[in-house]
């Protein structure tokens, strides 16, 4: 196992004031434990055992609000990457995109984040508990941030008002999504570049 990346801290924290700490607390404090394990090392490690002794926190208290390891996992990864993965409006929507695109593929290549989201989302296939909580918090949300982001590039008739953003999504990060779970080929600059000038500037002939 991997040296324990907060045991320091941890056990600076089991040296505080005997009083009960606020649960959104206590709750911040699991949660940016988790994502750090995560992003640091994979999921493989994780455990409730682990990030009670890491975080000062209860088993009991973990079970109560996170019902398996996977949802567990699925909380601490979303507030690991919802900063970094913000969606930026400078009013250009191809910049605004590529920019978010590469926040993300950092990510999901430079940090085990995108090993990590592979297994996430193949344990969801049998964890309903791991289900919702991918739905709930991150694809969902996700999907929002973007959709949100595209409709206002809409108004300001940047993109076609007939086109429905929700499919220029899918075909955004789906794209990526399908080189990172079969990484034929990597997810590199050259391909975020191309496939949101592919998307924006179309692929064919004006009389096709």
């Amino acid at each position: 196992m991997a040296t324990e990346p907060r045991d320091a801290v941890a056990g600076e924290r089991g040296q505080r004031g005997r009083g009960r700490r606020p649960a959104d607390e206590v709750r911040a404090d699991v949660l940016r434990t988790v994502g750090e394990v995560l992003l640091t090392e994979g999921i493989a490690d994780l455990t409730f055992e682990r990030v009670a002794r890491l975080s000062s926190v209860s088993k009991t208290t973990l079970y109560k609000w996170w019902p398996s390891k996977g949802a567990l996992a699925m909380d601490g990864y979303f507030h690991a990457v919802q900063e970094r993965l913000a969606f930026p409006d400078t009013g250009d929507i191809r910049a605004d995109l590529i920019s978010q695109l590469r926040a993300f593929a950092r990510v999901m290549t430079e940090t085990p984040g995108g090993r990590v989201l592979a297994e996430l989302i193949g344990q969801a296939q049998t964890d309903p508990d791991l289900s919702a909580a991918f739905r709930r918090l991150y694809s969902s949300g996700r999907r929002a941030l973007a959709g949100e982001r595209l409709r206002r590039a809409q108004e300001a008739g940047q993109v076609r008002a007939e086109i429905d953003v929700r499919v220029l999504v899918d075909q955004l990060w789906g794209a990526v999504y399908h080189r990172l779970l079969i990484p034929d080929e990597p997810v590199t600059d050259d391909f975020i570049i191309a496939l949101v000038t592919n998307l924006l500037d179309g692929i064919g002939f004006g009389d096709v």
